[in-house]
């Protein structure tokens, strides 16, 4: 093996690469304001919220009694309004986010045939210091394997790990960019560039074994 092929591994797309420890490696550059992923989960997280209030006070007043359409107009105007606060409280809330990491942010993965791991980096981290980054703990995972996740995930500021055997559902987005890693009751995003989603989706896919695709 060629010393670099030790150091960083094995490119196997534009931006993928398989390190000497096994696992593949990627980042993606997240752009809050070309991508709405991350909003619409929250719009569906809060929509999923909201429904259920809705479910348990039409039980209650089922329970106690209707009063014709009254009651019905009753239970509809303040959750109107809470929805209307809701989008406006998560408007804000998303654009100040988006200023405090200059609408972007950095994203590394890692994927095995048994898990996929989604690494918040640090925001002081630009895309060429990221794949620096990778490049040198590739070569430490080449004289000690799972010295570069344990570095990373140290490093950076939030992560998730998804077992792939698992996963209950997979919904790809090649137009976002973006693979949605759902367990049942949890959910994960993978983030690939054009040039590396093909490869991407086709692993997940033949690594999910009791996943429905969508």
């Amino acid at each position: 093996m060629s010393e670099e092929n030790r150091l960083e591994g094995k490119k196997v797309t534009e931006n993928i690469w398989l390190c000497p420890d096994g696992v593949y490696r990627w980042t993606y550059n997240y752009d809050l304001l070309r991508n709405p992923t991350v909003m619409f989960t929250v719009w569906k997280v809060l929509g999923i919220s909201l429904g259920a209030v809705v479910v348990l006070e039409l039980i209650f007043k089922l329970f106690n009694g209707i009063d014709g359409a009254a009651d019905l107009l009753g239970i509809g105007e303040p959750i109107l309004i809470l929805v209307g606060i809701l989008l406006v409280l998560s408007l804000l809330g998303y654009i100040v986010v988006g200023i405090m990491y200059g609408w972007k942010y950095q994203v590394l993965f890692e994927m095995t045939e048994d898990y996929v791991s989604h690494i918040q980096m640090p925001k002081q981290f630009e895309k060429a210091q990221a794949l620096g980054w990778l490049t040198a703990a590739a070569g430490a995972a080449a004289g000690s394997p799972g010295t570069m996740g344990i570095g990373m995930n140290a490093a950076s500021r939030n992560s998730m790990t998804t077992e792939l055997k698992n996963v209950a559902v997979l919904k790809v987005r090649p137009r976002r960019d973006t693979i949605h890693v759902d367990l049942k009751l949890d959910k994960n995003q993978v983030y690939a560039e054009a040039a590396d989603f093909a490869f991407v989706e086709q692993f997940l896919k033949t690594h999910c074994p009791n996943a429905k695709i969508k």
